[in-house]
C-alpha cells in the first residue's frame, strides 16, 4: 500500500487569527485537527502509514501525535507512581512518521527532505489543508492505468461570493456561485512514482510551479478530474465554511 506524505509546514499567514499559536494543520474543525480528518479519509481508503513533513510550529504536532493514544482511549492514572494504564483504546491503527523539514523549506523542498524515505514505490501526497470525498482507490487505480510519472487530482473551487435574483427590489433567490464550467485547479491528493524525487534539487524547489512544470513539458503530469466535493482552509471565512457543514452533519469528506 503506498505511503502517504503530508505537507504540515507553512506558516498559513492567511489563516493568522488561528496560526499565531498553533499551526495551519492542528486548527480544528469540529474539535478534531483538519490534518487529522485528511488522515481519516486516507484511512477511510486503506492507506494508513503517513509521513508528515513538518515545519512552523511542528513541535505541536510532535506533541499531539505523542499524545494521540491517550486522546482516543480511557485510561487511569495511579498517581502514586504517575503509572499510566490504557482501560479501553479506541486509537487507530496508523503507522505516524513526523519529520522535521525545515522552517523556511518549500513543498517541494520538503519531499526532497524526505526522499530517503520514499524512494523506491508509488506514493501519495497532499496539503494539510484541504478535504475531499475523493475516492482515493479510484485515484491510484487512474494513476496506475496511464503509466506516467505523477497524477493530480484536480477540482472546480467552491465559488466565493453568492448569486442573488431579482423581481425588480425584491431579491427572489440566493444561491453560491458557481465556478466557471472549465475553472479546474489543483486539489492536491497527488500520486507520485519515485521518479518524481529526481525533479527535485534541494530545500528551495517549488512544487506547483517547477516541479509540476517540469513533469507537464516532459508528459509525465495527468489529471485526475474529481466532480465531487473539495475545499481548501485557506482563510477565518473557509474554517467558519466547514465548520458549518460539519456542525449539522453534512460534512462530504467524513466518508465513515
Amino acid at each position: 500500500m503506498p505511503k502517504v506524505v503530508l505537507l504540515c509546514g507553512g506558516f498559513g499567514t492567511r489563516l493568522s487569527e488561528e496560526t499565531v499559536i498553533t499551526p495551519k494543520p492542528m486548527v480544528e474543525i469540529g474539535n478534531i485537527p483538519i490534518m487529522c480528518h485528511i488522515m481519516n479519509i486516507y484511512s477511510h481508503f486503506g492507506f494508513k502509514e503517513f509521513f508528515v513533513a513538518l515545519g512552523y510550529k511542528g513541535e505541536v504536532i510532535k506533541q499531539y501525535f505523542l499524545n494521540f493514544p491517550y486522546y482516543q482511549s480511557d485510561f487511569t492514572i495511579r498517581m502514586a507512581d504517575s503509572s499510566v494504564q490504557v482501560t479501553e483504546s479506541r486509537c487507530k491503527d496508523w503507522i505516524v512518521h513526523l519529520s522535521d523539514t525545515g522552517l523556511h523549506t518549500t513543498t517541494g523542498g520538503r519531499l526532497y527532505r524526505l526522499r530517503e524515505q520514499l524512494k523506491g514505490e508509488t506514493f501519495m501526497m497532499t496539503y494539510g489543508d484541504g478535504v475531499s470525498d475523493v475516492n482515493l482507490r479510484a485515484l491510484l487505480d487512474f494513476h496506475y492505468s496511464h503509466g506516467k510519472l505523477a497524477t493530480v487530482t484536480t477540482v472546480k473551487p467552491r465559488g466565493r461570493f453568492g448569486t442573488l435574483s431579482f423581481d425588480g427590489t425584491t431579491v427572489t433567490g440566493f444561491k453560491e456561485k458557481e465556478p466557471a464550467e472549465d475553472s479546474w485547479i489543483n486539489g492536491g491528493f497527488f500520486v507520485f512514482e519515485p521518479g518524481v524525487l529526481d525533479y527535485l534539487l534541494d530545500d528551495q524547489t517549488q512544487l506547483e510551479g517547477e516541479v509540476l512544470g517540469r513533469l507537464a513539458q516532459d508528459n509525465q503530469l495527468v489529471a485526475y478530474r474529481h466532480e465531487g466535493f473539495w475545499d481548501c482552509m485557506d482563510t477565518l471565512r473557509d474554517k467558519r465554511y466547514l465548520e458549518s457543514l460539519w456542525e449539522r452533519g453534512d460534512a462530504p469528506w467524513k466518508l465513515a
